[in-house]
């Protein structure tokens, strides 16, 4: 079987109760296969597919409806992520953190008070130098493993 279009995300589903009953095969995927149109898949029954999606197509996502069979959905679900969580005490301090982050081109994420975080955090893959360099200027950060929302990409970049 090939996939060629995600057919919803069960976290945004208008009527939840939709797929009520109904087994859920996943497929496990950890977040940088997520930018990937084009790969083979196995879910955790040992199905083999592939998905090719077409270009333009989002990025995967938890969740993702690949495909309905009877009463069995398989669907994606990510491998939560090493990051840091940095929750910075000011604007200036998270300026300062943010160029000194961005200048490695480390990818990072942003959220709001009204997040998960339950706080105003940037939130990027762990690198020991990264918790290294926020030890050595005393900002605030916790290691966590979470399944990110987005996948972070490479950075593409040139002088």
């Amino acid at each position: 079987m090939i996939i060629e279009k995600i057919l919803g995300n069960l976290h945004e589903l208008p009527n939840p109760e939709q797929f009520a009953g109904f087994h859920k095969e996943k497929v496990v995927l950890p977040s940088a296969q997520l930018v990937k149109r084009i790969q083979r898949v196995t879910t955790d029954h040992g199905k083999e597919f592939g998905i090719r999606l077409p270009a333009g197509s989002g990025d995967l996502r938890d969740g993702d409806i690949l495909a309905v069979e009877d009463a069995n959905l398989i669907v994606v679900s990510v491998l939560p992520t090493d990051v840091l969580v940095v929750a910075a005490r000011s604007i200036y301090e998270m300026g300062v953190v943010a160029h000194s982050l961005g200048n490695r081109h480390l990818q990072a994420q942003f959220f709001d008070a009204g997040s998960e975080y339950g706080a105003e955090v940037m939130v990027c893959q762990y690198d020991h130098t990264v918790e290294d360099y926020l030890k050595h200027v005393g900002v605030p950060y916790d290691r966590q493993e979470r399944v990110m929302p987005v996948p972070f990409r490479h950075a593409e970049h040139t002088h």
